[in-house]
């Protein structure tokens, strides 16, 4: 998730997740961060073919939880959206296969 600024004196906002279907009860937040570190977080997911998702209202819900912790359950729909639209994009993969 990212969020741009609204104007030149706000600062950008990332904030990565992680979910692995069998392991995990709810999808975590591995990375958060403002400014320099948000673009970090951006620059390395594209880098990698992680989708990035511009959603500034679940990017600030998101960045207030603690590092590693799951995802409250107010962010479960839009969470769930967003993971459903890349598991569809991604193509059908056995599970534990990695993305080629």
């Amino acid at each position: 998730m990212s969020t741009e600024p609204r104007d030149r004196a706000e600062k950008p906002l990332a904030v990565a997740l992680a979910y692995e279907r069998d392991a995990d009860e709810a999808p975590r937040v591995v990375a958060k961060g403002h400014g320099e570190v948000a673009a970090a977080i951006q620059r390395i997911a594209e880098e990698n073919g992680i989708p990035v998702r511009r959603d500034a209202p679940l990017a600030s819900l998101l960045s207030a939880v603690d590092l590693d912790a799951t995802i409250p359950t107010e962010a479960y729909v839009a969470v769930a959206q967003i993971l459903s639209y890349i598991y569809r994009q991604s193509g059908p993969r056995a599970p534990g296969q990695a993305k080629r």
